[in-house]
């Protein structure tokens, strides 16, 4: 009898063992995880401006962030920016923040602080009880630079006269290297681009005036240093009027049904709908998305100046149809769409050559929705043409053409009512007329004198 009762004593007493380790791994796991929190805050580069922002992201999900901490160390003295605590707890995940955005501003001025090293340090500690109760703790220092002088920009381009849909030029020095420059017309910005002169820090800015863009546009050169200290310079210009050409198009049933069955154009694909559905969908959203694909490249521009003199026109072409014409396109008496015609039409024989407006690279070559088969050609610092309905395209991409060398030939792919090419050009991401860029006078006059006139004696 005793033997038996022992041994259930035993067995109780072992179970009480074991549930007393389960519930102590439980607590330890529990309430004393060892995880460090997740900290990605910082700058973005090296320096901190005068009015700059330390920023990012903190998480801990096992028990929650308990303390965020950032300071400027200088000369061994902590003026902290950023002190936020947050409720602990450790029964209910209801009651923990587990992740959080910093955002911090930075005024060196009512910190009193000067240019020079300084230590950015930030600590953040999470909701564990380990660490004698303090939590996990991640440090970060970082050695940075405070820098509280702006940008200086110096114009040297004088005369600035432009209309819309027209290209400007401007050059200016700026005098801090590795500055992010260009010109701010509107809300579009046109990044300036050295290399071009012996001197980096002369900075050459192709920009533009979309076609609805005219008098009273504000325009000025802005420059962001490495410290995010930005400065904004006006410049002399003028921007003159000037109104485009209208059409009225009619759109038929008898149009409708014999093209719009033919169309194969990405974006369509499970597309259900009328025909003059179809008809407003490509010639408008698509038409967007379309534009958008040319316009791609813009960005990527390289820093060498590849053509030479006036753009050439096809050779023995008509017009069709020019720069920014203003079409509303009629249905049954109604008016179903309005768009802008945002380069020319120039048609000759069917299959006709298609030149190299100037010498470039070759950027894009693809089948683009309406306008078909597209070549588009870099230029240098931010100019480029394209060329659209082709038939055949006869380079590829990254080949370097010279002026005049035929790229393919005219054709009706896209969507295309005859055979003929859309010639456009573009600075960065906007549309220009490539009437200036045929006209000598208006490249001498605007471009190359300036450039010219840059080139320190």
């Amino acid at each position: 009898m005793n033997s038996t009762v022992n041994n259930r004593v035993n067995a109780f007493l072992g179970l009480c063992t074991v549930s007393a380790v389960v519930a102590l791994l439980y607590v330890l796991v529990t309430f004393f995880e060892m995880g460090d929190p997740k900290v990605e805050v910082g700058i973005p580069g090296k320096a901190l401006g005068l009015e700059g922002r330390v920023s990012g992201s903190v998480s801990d999900e096992k028990s929650g962030i308990r303390n965020i901490w950032i300071s400027l160390s200088v000369n061994g003295k902590d003026h902290v920016i950023y002190d936020k605590r947050f409720p602990v707890s450790i029964f209910s995940k209801a009651g923990r923040t587990v992740t959080t955005e910093v955002d911090a501003p930075v005024d060196l001025g009512k910190l009193g602080l000067v240019d020079g090293p300084a230590l950015l340090r930030i600590r953040v500690s999470d909701g564990s009880l380990w660490g004698w109760f303090s939590g996990n703790v991640t440090y970060i220092e970082k050695e940075i630079t405070l820098d509280t002088r702006y940008p200086e920009i110096d114009l040297i381009s004088r005369s600035h006269n432009l209309v819309p849909g027209g290209a400007g030029l401007a050059i200016y020095k700026v005098s801090e290297p590795g500055s992010k420059s260009g010109v701010r017309v509107g809300d579009n910005f046109f990044p300036g681009h050295g290399g071009y002169f012996k001197d980096p820090n002369i900075v050459l800015a192709f920009f533009a005036l979309t076609h609805l863009q005219g008098p009273g546009t504000k325009l000025f050169i802005e420059a962001t240093d490495s410290a995010g200290n930005v400065t904004r310079a006006g410049f002399t210009h003028y921007i003159g009027r000037k109104s485009f050409k209208k059409d009225d198009i009619p759109i038929t049933d008898d149009y409708l049904d014999a093209s719009m069955p033919m169309v194969r154009i990405d974006g369509l694909e499970g597309f259900h709908g009328s025909n003059l559905d179809k008809f407003i969908k490509i010639n408008g959203e698509l038409r967007v998305k379309n534009e958008r694909r040319i316009l791609g490249p813009g960005p990527f521009t390289e820093k060498t100046m590849r053509w030479d003199g006036p753009f050439l026109r096809m050779p023995g072409s008509a017009t069709r149809a020019t720069f920014a014409d203003h079409r509303s396109y009629h249905y049954k008496g109604k008016v179903i769409d309005q768009q802008y015609h945002l380069g020319y039409d120039l048609a000759s024989l069917e299959q006709s050559p298609v030149p190299a407006a100037n010498s470039g690279k070759v950027v894009l070559m693809d089948t683009i929705g309406i306008y078909g088969k597209t070549v588009v050609l870099d230029h240098g610092f931010g100019l480029f043409s394209s060329y659209s309905h082709l038939s055949r395209v006869q380079v590829e991409v990254g080949k370097v053409v010279a002026k005049g060398e035929i790229l393919g030939a005219t054709g009706i792919t896209g969507l295309a009512a005859g055979d003929h090419l859309h010639f456009g050009m573009f600075i960065h991401n906007v549309f220009v007329d490539p009437l200036q860029w045929w006209d000598p006078a208006w490249i001498r006059n605007n471009i190359t004198s300036k450039i010219r006139d840059a080139q320190p004696e």
